[in-house]
């Protein structure tokens, strides 16, 4: 049966914080973000009382991470929760044990008391069973998951038993629109960046690209002759390699899939297309023109290194198009025209908006979506308050 630890320096805030630096957790609490979470005295309307606002930590944290970033994805979840006072339970991504179990030991040999950093790994045969160990078990008191919306909805409803507090990054969707105002070769240079980021596989990668009639056959010739010329599919160990393999067969399968969709309903390969001569996981980077929203590489996350490019007349039509998608995780848009950036910015239903940028993640920064892509947000002054209460005392008789 799973042990699970119970709450670790219940209102000493300030030991759970040199945990999290211990630990090398995100930089944000290195910057003492952490220190900063103050409580509050609220003037009374009686005048023999006094009202007090605490907060403290929520208990036992668990948390949920996928296999993309495997140490990233645990430190950023669990800085925040030790920095708040809380301990957690990690359970890993099946593809990616190892990097979870090498933090445990850094954490051990760190000083970091048993009992505070704990890491359950299992097969891809138990990650549902242990899932929902882990948001039933009435002794956790908080849920943190990254990964996809379906399984994200299924957490929810075993969590919605206990009525656990949640946070949850789930999948995205995300548009990249290139305005005829825009600067074309920092839109090709963003385009490169945001979609082939570890091959196309992250949560905040691009999915769809809206160009403008205007700008459009320009913006194609130039992204393709970027991709052809800047990317270099190949082994990690080499410095030159930009482009790794796939995570398995079935995400090679997708693009595949995503590909013969748009091709069988006239979209044309640009460039890419294919697997790789390198073989196994390897996947050419893939640009295709031609592309309306009815084939499914505008319809589903690719997760993979597919950048597909949807021709668009109107501001309004494009928001049309990036807004209809059920998940709103990250938005891009790229134009020089300052009352279009406020209007755009203002209207794309995403939570987390690149303007003339295609990399928004930073610590500093809050990071999490809207619509069916998540609830709460992680990193920045608002990520610890994910693991912390409020809680309200009424000192009277004075």
């Amino acid at each position: 049966m799973l042990q699970l630890p119970t709450i670790f320096c219940a209102n000493l805030i300030g030991e759970g914080y040199g945990l999290a630096i211990t630990l090398g957790c995100s930089s944000v609490y290195r910057q003492e973000e952490a220190r900063r979470v103050y409580g509050d005295v609220i003037p009374a309307s009686a005048k023999d009382r006094r009202i007090l606002v605490l907060k403290q930590p929520v208990g036992v944290a668990a948390i949920i991470t996928p296999w993309n970033f495997p140490s990233a994805m645990i430190t950023r979840k669990v800085g925040a929760a030790l920095a708040a006072g809380c301990t957690v339970v990690v359970k890993p991504a099946e593809d990616t044990p190892l990097s979870a179990l090498a933090l445990g030991e850094l954490a051990n040999q760190a000083g970091i008391p048993a009992g505070v950093y704990n890491v359950v790994p299992c097969s891809r045969q138990q990650a549902a069973a242990v899932g929902e160990v882990l948001c039933t078990d009435p002794l956790v008191a908080k849920i943190s998951f990254t990964g996809s919306t379906a399984t994200g909805k299924i957490l929810l409803k075993h969590a919605a038993g206990t009525v656990k507090r949640v946070s949850m990054e789930l999948g995205g969707h995300a548009p990249f629109i290139v305005f005829d105002s825009a600067d074309v070769d920092r839109a090709v240079a963003g385009a490169l960046a945001s979609k082939y980021r570890n091959s196309g596989q992250t949560c905040v990668c691009t999915n769809r690209f809206l160009v403008q009639k205007g700008i459009h056959d320009r913006f194609v010739e130039k992204f393709a002759k970027a991709i052809e010329s800047e990317l270099r599919v190949g082994s990690g160990f080499d410095a030159k390699t930009t482009q790794g393999p796939l995570i398995n067969e079935k995400a090679v399968e997708k693009v595949e899939r995503h590909i013969n969709d748009a091709v069988s309903q006239g979209a044309s390969v640009v460039t890419g297309g294919k697997r790789h001569s390198l073989g196994k996981n390897f996947f050419e980077p893939t640009l295709l023109s031609n592309v309306t929203t009815k084939m499914l590489c505008t319809q589903e996350e690719t997760f993979g290194p597919l950048a597909p490019v949807i021709k668009f007349d109107t501001e309004a039509e494009a928001i049309a198009i990036a807004n209809a998608a059920d998940v709103g995780l990250a938005g891009y848009f790229y134009s020089q025209d300052p009352a279009q950036i406020w209007r755009v910015a203002e209207q794309l239903e995403v939570g987390m908006v690149g303007v003339n940028e295609g990399i928004v993640s930073s610590v500093e920064s809050p990071f999490g979506g809207i619509k069916q892509s998540g609830i709460g947000r992680e990193g920045s002054k608002y990520g610890i308050d994910e693991y912390l209460e409020i809680k309200y005392v009424c000192f009277g008789g004075l």
